[in-house]
């Protein structure tokens, strides 16, 4: 049954209620209402949560925290079993997630409140979609969502651990299920090699008329869906001709959008952005792809932003959507509800719009590459990277970038930037690398003052190398790290010279800068 005309009507009824809704006083509200349901557990004792009647005071009570201050200061006694430590009651599960860039296992706490937050969030992007799209009818066919294993651990009686996909299929109600794909026999495979055929195989005789997922495991997917349509003879058109909804999130899609054209080319496919975390579902798409992604206010996530020029500080200026400003890069915190209160995310955003509040992920804070006082930030060098990319005609399956420090002292180090190819490279690889290394030179030398000065007369940081992974290099690479599918993604930005070191030995590019005979010998670095 299509139930895509319901949805519509109270899309419309949602919308209109958004638009009526004042941004500040729904958050502080949101705020207000979190420190009321977690005044009586011991962190909300420890900071006083009862006498908070203000944004203002919680900043004063509350600092911001990483994840390994919470961990130290209020989990790791008694983990996995928490009860009214942060959060009333018993926390039943916990999205188990470890970096690609630093390797630290985490274990984000996660309550049936906040499952339903992300619904919310979920349901919000659906009344965009169907609002501006009238036609569409994404309900009338399977919903396939490429997610992580579904495999959870109980880690105690009653309680469980695992990728935050199998906590969401676990939590998923009964008359929702027989609308999405995979079903939860095919989703708890754990090989993604075998996962992948096996999905391929089924959806391709599907009416799947919306997809979810990261945009890399996306294409991953339609690729192996396409190959398979090809093996049954000619075969023309989209990939699903019947997909009317794209939802992807994670990674921008700008970097990927020629190689979806393929399965998306002959279909009317609206594809919208969700920001996607373990710790809450926290914007989406409400406009086209680059005018931002507009903040959820009413769905128990309160959020904070931190200007990157204070980041370091130990009590640092705190925005919230009373006060946050366009064109500042933001550190964002957010308070939710499965405890987690002053919580530094590490993603950084700027704001497009304030009034209605929109803003673009920027990257992570981690992802900064400074070796040698450059202070490039990863949305430099997407940005660099996407104008290389529709500049000279390629496209990217994967890429990486880090620093190569001098071999010998007083040599001059540079970035190499490890690209695998979405589609063969014709002629000369090695000269056509330099050519896209003096392009993402010259952007970034254009955008970038301090990378502008430090390569002035390569005084300090050469110019940019370019290495090719072979195909399939990094998901190997994802693969051997347990990283495949799921939220997971290649950390565009590797800064530590030994761990990008370690990176290119696994993804088999050399990184000999002895062996560069393109590399200049120069004097100490300034």
């Amino acid at each position: 049954m299509d139930v895509s005309p319901v949805l519509r009507l109270l899309a419309t009824r949602r919308l209109a209620k958004l638009n009526r809704m004042d941004p500040v006083e729904t958050q502080q509200r949101t705020l207000l209402g979190l420190v009321g349901r977690a005044a009586e557990t011991r962190f909300g004792r420890d900071h006083d949560f009862a006498n908070i009647r203000s944004v203002a005071d919680f900043q004063a009570r509350v600092p911001i925290r990483q994840f390994e201050d919470l961990w130290a200061d209020y989990y790791k006694a008694s983990w996995p079993i928490l009860d009214n430590v942060s959060w009333p009651g018993r926390i039943p599960f916990f999205a188990k997630t470890s970096g690609t860039t630093t390797g630290r296992t985490k274990y984000i706490p996660i309550t049936r409140e906040i499952i339903k937050s992300n619904e919310r969030t979920g349901f919000d992007l659906m009344t965009y979609h169907m609002t501006q799209t009238p036609g569409s009818r994404p309900l009338a066919g399977k919903s396939f969502i490429i997610g992580g294993s579904t495999h959870l651990d109980e880690v105690a009686p009653g309680i469980f651990a695992g990728d935050v996909s199998g906590i969401n299929t676990k939590l998923t109600p009964f008359w929702v299920k027989n609308r999405i794909f995979p079903t939860p026999e095919l989703a708890l495979i754990g090989d993604w090699d075998k996962k992948l055929d096996a999905l391929a195989t089924r959806a391709i005789d599907m009416r799947i008329t919306m997809m979810s997922g990261m945009c890399n495991w996306l294409l991953v997917m339609l690729d192996r869906v396409r190959e398979l349509r090809m093996a049954r003879g000619p075969f023309s058109g989209p990939t699903f001709p019947d997909l009317q909804l794209l939802i992807h999130g994670g990674v921008p899609m700008d970097l990927y959008r020629e190689r979806f054209k393929v399965h998306l080319d002959g279909a009317k496919v609206d594809a919208r952005e969700l920001y996607p975390t373990s710790e809450g579902f926290i914007a989406c798409a409400d406009r086209g792809p680059g005018e931002g992604l507009r903040m959820m206010l009413d769905n128990q996530l309160f959020l904070e932003f931190v200007p990157l020029s204070d980041i370091e500080s130990k009590n640092p200026v705190r925005h919230w959507a009373a006060t946050i400003e366009p064109n500042v890069d933001y550190g964002l915190a957010l308070s939710n509800n499965a405890g987690l209160f002053g919580y530094m995310l590490g993603d950084v955003v700027r704001f497009v719009d304030t009034k209605i509040p929109r803003f673009l992920i920027m990257g992570r804070i981690s992802q900064k590459l400074s070796p040698f006082g450059e202070h490039l930030i990863a949305a430099e060098i997407e940005e660099a990277m996407q104008s290389a990319a529709r500049t000279l005609g390629f496209a990217l399956a994967e890429y990486t970038v880090g620093p190569v420090l001098p071999a010998v002292a007083g040599g001059t180090g540079y970035h190499v930037y490890i690209i695998e190819p979405g589609q063969p490279i014709a002629g000369d690889r090695e000269a056509f690398g330099r050519r896209i290394a003096e392009h993402v030179d010259k952007v970034l030398r254009d955008i970038n003052y301090d990378y502008d000065s430090e390569r002035t007369g390569d005084r300090g940081v050469g110019i940019p190398r370019i290495r090719w992974a072979e195909p399939g290099a990094f998901a190997g690479w994802m693969r051997a790290m347990n990283k495949l599918g799921g939220q997971n993604k290649v950390p565009r930005v590797t800064p530590k010279a030994d761990r990008f070191a370690a990176m290119a030995a696994a993804l088999g590019v050399p990184l000999d800068a002895e062996a560069d005979p393109a590399r200049v010998q120069r004097g100490p670095v300034a």
